[in-house]
């Protein structure tokens, strides 16, 4: 069966979307137009989104409450490639100096991916990585 899904957005739920879209706007490069104001934040970086939304408010939308993760959150990951194990070097370097916390400094791995991590303000892992030594 042929399936109709395209999948392109990510969906996080925050507790502080200023801190959070000065992030992935200024250190991660994603654009959007969010004033400020309204509580849904959408962000783009190339083909992908990036959806922010307030806790609280996803709460009493959905009239359920939910469980979050405290600290580094270990659930899930944000993956982003690029091209070369150089790159990936250049821009753990860019963005910690920007302020991104590290988790994982640059290491090859032994299946021969060149990978490290970082955090966004609310403990998000981001993974940087490439597969070509270039």
């Amino acid at each position: 069966m042929a399936t109709k899904f395209n999948f392109n957005t990510i969906g996080l739920f925050t507790t502080d979307n200023a801190r959070m879209v000065a992030f992935y706007r200024d250190i991660m490069g994603f654009e959007t137009d969010w004033n400020g104001e309204e509580p849904n934040v959408t962000m783009r970086l190339g083909s992908m989104w990036l959806i922010l939304f307030p806790r609280i408010a996803f709460e009493q939308m959905t009239g359920h409450e939910y469980s979050y993760p405290k600290g580094l959150n270990g659930t899930v990951e944000l993956a982003f490639h690029v091209p070369t194990f150089n790159d990936v070097d250049e821009e753990y370097a860019r963005v910690t100096a920007l302020g991104a916390r590290s988790i994982f400094a640059p290491q090859t791995m032994p299946w021969g991916q060149r990978t490290c991590y970082i955090s966004d303000p609310e403990g998000n892992l981001i993974e940087i990585h490439s597969f070509t030594k270039g």
